[in-house]
């Protein structure tokens, strides 16, 4: 199976479990695929106890019991996953994952104005291991790791940004706007004092997800728009 950009290997609590309710917002379903936006708050796939249990993972396969789980999002970060609802499709889609084929873009609201408008982050990743799950900038021992980023809007407080992962590293789009000096609103491990408590929830969103579709192969896209 294959990750997103900030998806660490084990669930990131900064707070207690409590997942949001709500029906499953399917965005395209047809023989092959099940895309849906998942919440902020819930899981993708359960976590070690039986309080974790509750997952998106869990409640597709409610309503789709051949799904199958492809790639995962942080439990605080909302938007785009897709399911493949045939082992053919998860084969498919799992390659296009790890031979990074596919196309991820990310919206998020990061403190301070951001500039210039347009950049690259190029900085190696590892975890961070007194403080997992966090991760953190280590360029003797981190993996590759590189993010694009367009800004949208800004002014003096905050900044709107697109954010396009080249690579899919744990917690990468949240350490990246870090290192930038305009860590993530709402993070709960990497923003500190109002950037943090001020917001009711990790500002950052899986806007795109573009692929090969596992029968045929013709490229396919599929949105669903940012809540904040």
């Amino acid at each position: 199976m294959s990750q997103t950009p900030d998806t660490p290997p084990s669930p990131d609590f900064g707070s207690a479990y409590d997942p949001p309710m709500g029906p499953l917002v399917v965005v395209h379903e047809d023989h092959e695929l099940l895309i849906v936006d998942k919440p902020a708050g819930l899981l993708s796939v359960p976590g070690k106890g039986a309080h974790l249990a509750d997952c998106l993972l869990s409640r597709v396969q409610e309503a789709f019991p051949t799904a199958l789980l492809v790639h995962r999002l942080d439990r605080d970060t909302s938007g785009v996953m897709v399911f493949a609802l045939t082992p053919h499709a998860q084969r498919h889609l799992g390659l296009q994952f790890e031979k990074r084929q596919t196309k991820k873009t990310y919206v998020a609201r990061v403190e301070g104005r951001l500039a210039p408008e347009s950049g690259t982050v190029d900085l190696p990743l590892a975890v961070d291991w007194p403080n997992r799950p966090r991760q953190r900038v280590d360029h003797e021992n981190g993996r590759q790791a590189v993010t694009d980023w367009r800004v949208l809007r800004a002014n003096e407080t905050e900044s709107r940004v697109r954010l396009s992962p080249k690579t899919g590293r744990s917690h990468q789009l949240r350490v990246h706007m870090l290192a930038l000096g305009h860590p993530i609103l709402g993070d709960p491990f990497y923003a500190e004092g109002a950037a943090r408590d001020d917001h009711p929830r990790l500002m950052l969103h899986s806007e795109t997800l573009q692929f090969r579709h596992p029968d045929g192969g013709r490229g396919v896209r599929f949105r669903a728009k940012a809540p904040f």
